[in-house]
């Protein structure tokens, strides 16, 4: 039995991000010792039959209706904001100054202007004890958390080439229905924001290095899409009939820029080719990056997670990538969980966030990323949509 003082969390929204947040509240306490408690005390949602019967599933404790109920019970520590990121800004922004801690799925906001408000709110509140913190959670898979510790220890050298890529195919079909992710006013943007600001996220966070500059392409493939049902969860699996009233598509489908990067602490900053798209056919969750320096190279691609391919040019010049297997007890997060050689899934990134976040409250210090690290992704985001608009001309970040 746990003696640690419980962390009692409240969650808005509960579907496809709820779910994995769900998960990971209920099991890392289970598999790592952690300072405080996580306890899932409410789940909030508009529609009352269907946030009861999510809480029942999910295993919450109670329900509410309406999000601002949960900053005025005393029996709430933290908020997690599983919900579209149009209303991201209030809720943290209202939490943080109730006194309870946030966990923010990404993107943080819909605009540099709500990520700067929200930042804002944090840092002032950080001041208090209360902390925040954004949820890209591949940042916590062992092959990507590997490949970071790898760069850190300087065994690529100087980074030249970053590679991202993260490419779907769910909405292909263009008679897939609309879904919230669709409407810009809801989700800020398409495929850029919603897969393509982990490729952001992942590769600067991997290299060390923040994006200066970008020159960039953002197209739209299906401009009207039957309307079924409402506009919630994932979407876009499944075909309504082309017959079925259409509503406009108002997001890029897909996103391709070149970027600059700052250098970090090396000398001279790399170059980055950056794509997402949810129109590769084939293609279910290819979260993929590549960082080549001048002493080695290493390639992630999240089809298969628990690898990593490493190149070291004095180490076998002629031999090509090396596959790693990483679940070794030394890497990262994987010596909690199975034996040597049995692989973790997608679900385990988001308990590893739950680790690391509920580690740092514990601790009294600032969990990462932080929301100034999720606004310097937004603004690399504003610039890739200021250069698409202004036929790929440069654009500062």
């Amino acid at each position: 039995m746990t003696t640690s003082k419980p962390l009692r969390v409240g969650m808005v929204g509960y579907a496809f991000m709820g779910a994995a947040h769900s998960h990971a509240w209920r099991t890392a306490p289970r598999f790592f010792d952690l300072p405080l408690d996580p306890q899932l005390t409410a789940l909030c949602g508009r529609n009352d039959d269907g946030v009861r019967a999510a809480a029942g599933k999910l295993g919450w404790g109670s329900v509410e209706t309406d999000w601002r109920r949960l900053l005025e019970r005393d029996d709430i520590d933290l908020i997690d904001i599983c919900t579209p990121g149009n209303t991201h800004a209030e809720i943290a922004i209202a939490a943080l100054e109730a006194g309870k801690h946030v966990l923010c799925e990404k993107p943080l906001a819909n605009s540099v202007a709500e990520a700067e408000r929200m930042t804002e709110a944090a840092q002032a509140a950080a001041e208090r004890g209360v902390f925040s913190m954004c949820g890209f959670s591949y940042r916590r898979t062992p092959a990507l958390a590997l490949a970071k510790r790898m760069v850190e220890e300087g065994r690529l050298g100087n980074i030249r080439h970053v590679r991202a890529q993260y490419l779907q195919d769910w909405l292909s079909d263009e008679n897939a229905p609309m879904t919230w992710r669709l409407d810009k006013s809801k989700s800020g943007s398409g495929s850029l924001g919603d897969i393509g600001a982990h490729s952001i996220d992942a590769a600067q966070w991997v290299t060390g290095q923040q994006i200066t500059g970008v020159s960039a392409l953002l197209e739209t493939f299906v401009h009207e899409r039957p309307l079924a049902g409402d506009l919630v969860g994932l979407g876009g699996h499944g075909d309504v009939g082309a017959d079925a009233p259409r509503g406009t598509v108002t997001v890029d489908d897909a996103a391709i820029f070149t970027a600059r990067f700052d250098g970090g602490a090396t000398s001279a900053g790399a170059v980055g080719v950056f794509e997402a798209t949810r129109f590769a056919l084939g293609r279910k969750n290819a979260m993929r990056l590549e960082v080549n320096g001048t002493k080695a190279s290493l390639a992630f691609d999240f089809e298969e997670m628990n690898v990593l391919s490493f190149y070291d040019a004095a180490e076998s010049p002629d031999a090509g990538f090396r596959r790693i297997f990483v679940t070794e007890p030394e890497h990262p997060y994987a010596g909690n969980w199975w034996p040597t050689g049995h692989g973790l899934g997608y679900e385990h990134g988001f308990t590893h966030q739950v680790v690391d976040l509920v580690t740092a409250i514990g601790a009294g210090e600032q969990p990462a990323p932080s929301f100034a690290d999720a606004l310097q992704v937004q603004k690399v985001l504003a610039a890739v949509e200021g250069s698409a608009a202004e036929s790929s001309r440069w654009q500062k970040v």
